[in-house]
């Protein structure tokens, strides 16, 4: 995707993310596309609006989209601090709005280093999400009071609008994740079990007498199960175990 957000002058941002949402499957993609539109929306001629898309889902990794450069140095200010306006933002589901960086204090250290980058304003506002997933989007102004009144009211209008956007490409993810999951766990099971058949052949022995030699081996060389289940396939010289799956 080009480093300029895509979405045409007659399409409403609701509808290119709708539409994004069902043309791609990966959820950083679509997070790009938001950060960037967030901040073409907000800005100004000769006033950028820096902005920053932070994703916290249940037992994965933070995911985060930057409108440019800039913007993401701002968020990884904040990640090596671990905590911050944005992160309390998608934790807490809270508002943060720190008008003045030079007059806060309630991240201090943090606050003095966005200081140094030039950064004055901050505005942190949560998505509406489903279950445990949590977001936020993190806008950065080199300007102090730069989203107070009407700016404000956009950027949470803003938040509104693409909040079911962001939920369904969530979703949307979290099914593909757990179609891949579901092919990896089949294709590992197809392995182990042309291995067992493998060894009872060669041993004429029973399935569960089979299964029994390849745990016992898997223990003894330290190995994993499917690792050592495919090098027994493999020995086959027919290439690997195929499974059908239809995702």
């Amino acid at each position: 995707m080009a480093s300029e957000s895509t979405a045409k002058p007659e399409t409403s941002i609701t509808e290119h993310l709708n539409e994004l949402v069902l043309t791609s499957s990966d959820v950083g993609e679509f997070l790009r596309e938001l950060a960037r539109i967030s901040a073409r929306s907000l800005s100004e001629p000769g006033d950028e609006v820096l902005c920053g898309v932070t994703l916290l889902r249940h037992r994965k990794a933070a995911t985060v989209a930057s409108s440019s450069p800039e913007a993401q140095a701002m968020d990884e200010i904040q990640y090596a601090f671990g905590d911050g306006p944005c992160m309390t933002a998608s934790r807490e589901q809270v508002t943060i709005h720190i008008t003045d960086l030079e007059n806060h204090d309630r991240w201090k250290s943090y606050a003095e280093t966005v200081l140094g980058q030039g950064v004055r304003s901050i505005l942190a506002l949560p998505f509406v999400l489903e279950g445990e997933t949590r977001a936020a989007l993190n806008l950065y102004s080199h300007r102090p009071g730069r989203f107070e009144g009407r700016v404000l009211e956009l950027a949470q209008d803003f938040v509104s609008q693409t909040s079911m956007a962001l939920r369904l490409a969530v979703r949307f993810a979290h099914y593909s994740d757990a179609a891949a999951n579901l092919k990896a766990t089949l294709e590992t099971r197809t392995v182990i079990d042309v291995a067992v058949g493998v060894i009872m052949a060669q041993n004429r022995c029973s399935q569960e007498e089979a299964f029994e030699l390849l745990k016992a081996a898997s223990s003894t060389r330290n190995i994993k199960l499917h690792s050592v289940a495919t090098s027994i396939v493999d020995s086959l010289g027919q290439g690997p175990a195929k499974t059908h799956y239809e995702g």
